[in-house]
């Protein structure tokens, strides 16, 4: 049950980006790389990335300019870190994720509740373990089953291969929230609001894996128009309450924490979930809200 518990935990690394963008589609591309924007003042410069967390291993993102700014780059700025070591997140999916005494099947529909036993079925997780998950972990854990069986892997996801080369170039590595704050996210949801969480995970994961093979073309092709209006669309007209909490608050938050850092000196790089640096709200909005401008890196 424990191995369990700990392919959960690695799952959650994925976060919501991945979980969410399953519902993102593609119409058609203009530029030949993902997206990077840069803030910058007298003696500083950030560059921002929006990365997708699970990806096939023959996938082609890496281009000169990426390199570059990663090159120039002093630091590397993740979500979080040490959200692959089971010592740190199986203790949080115990106290967090798990309730023991409100199995999960009296928390949603006979029909959602199938539909769960079915991906926990294709994922490798016992019926008794998916029983004991809530709401929010079983969206988490479970709505990437499809993805991870058809070939997309998180060892190939856009943060693990930033965290090898930052190990390897010796450059320091921080994040915008600890894997207990990222969980409480989730964790603190309101029932109604959780429980909207899962049944949107159960529904892209009805979509099926072309939906990703789509949003991921686009995310390589730097198509944020396309990703704009899909992601926050879906996101912010069917759950909008799921929207300002894991989306918004969040992206307010990370601005804040991203103008101080512009107030030190060097050059960093910053790589996100790319829902989170598109939209209305996303981190360059909030950034431009505090008097910072992001502009594209062309």
């Amino acid at each position: 049950m424990l191995d369990k518990l700990r392919w959960s935990a690695r799952r959650f690394a994925l976060s919501l980006v991945a979980i969410l963008a399953l519902g993102l589609a593609w119409s058609g591309v203009a530029q030949a790389e993902p997206a990077l924007w840069a803030i910058k003042d007298k003696d500083s410069t950030i560059y921002l990335f929006g990365t997708i967390h699970v990806l096939r291993p023959e996938t082609q993102w890496r281009s000169a300019k990426i390199d570059k700014a990663l090159a120039d780059s002093g630091d590397l700025t993740l979500e979080i870190i040490g959200a692959d070591d089971p010592a740190v997140m199986q203790p949080l999916v115990m106290t967090y994720g798990l309730d023991r005494e409100h199995p999960l099947s009296g928390k949603i529909t006979p029909d959602q509740f199938k539909h769960a036993s079915e991906l926990a079925q294709l994922g490798g997780v016992p019926p008794q373990v998916l029983n004991m998950m809530r709401p929010w972990m079983a969206a988490v854990s479970l709505s990437l089953a499809p993805v991870i069986k058809a070939g997309y892997d998180p060892k190939s996801g856009v943060e693990q291969v930033l965290i090898k080369d930052a190990v390897a170039a010796g450059k320091a590595e921080n994040a915008l929230e600890t894997p207990e704050q990222q969980i409480r996210f989730f964790a603190d949801l309101p029932p109604k609001t959780e429980a909207d969480f899962l049944a949107q995970s159960l529904k892209d994961a009805d979509e099926g894996v072309g939906k990703i093979d789509q949003m991921v073309a686009a995310w390589a092709a730097g198509d944020t128009k396309t990703l704009e209006s899909i992601f926050v669309s879906e996101m912010k007209g069917d759950y909008p309450a799921l929207y300002d909490l894991l989306i918004v608050q969040r992206n307010r938050n990370w601005a804040q924490q991203l103008k101080t850092k512009l107030a030190g000196k060097g050059v960093s790089f910053v790589a996100v979930g790319s829902g989170h640096l598109v939209g209305p709200d996303s981190v360059q909005a909030q950034l431009a809200k505090l008097g910072v401008t992001a502009e594209r890196v062309e």
